[in-house]
């Protein structure tokens, strides 16, 4: 069974940046589609950014593109999140999941595992 962490969440004035990791254990994840998804108070969970399982192919939601770049690091089993131009909208829990082998989607319902999330708060 993989366990996954995130990380880098926080508060930060609107323009400000982050950047989210998520570190996976258990299971190396070489093979396996990864994304990035958020909820927000009141609001379904809502893909964010996914990678291929060899980096070369990502997606993003519209609201990210441009903004958000997503990436992994296989060697370190970890998949990150570069958020940009913040806005107090971002503001949500984000979470990362591992998708299907070979594999990349928008479908949150092709992710089978999910870390815990990590907060991020946008003040304008």
């Amino acid at each position: 069974q993989v366990q996954l962490v995130e990380s880098g969440g926080g508060l930060v004035q609107a323009g400000g940046s982050l950047r989210l990791s998520c570190a996976a254990s258990g299971r190396s994840l070489s093979s396996y589609g990864m994304g990035w998804h958020r909820q927000a108070p009141g609001m379904e969970r809502e893909f964010v950014a996914a990678i291929s399982w060899s980096g070369s192919s990502t997606y993003y939601a519209d609201f990210a593109k441009g903004r958000f770049t997503i990436s992994r690091d296989n060697a370190k089993n970890t998949v990150y999140l570069q958020m940009n131009s913040l806005k107090p909208e971002d503001t949500a829990v984000y979470y990362c999941a591992v998708g299907r082998r070979f594999r990349i989607s928008i479908d949150l319902g092709e992710y089978d595992d999910w870390g815990q999330g990590t907060q991020v708060t946008v003040s304008s």
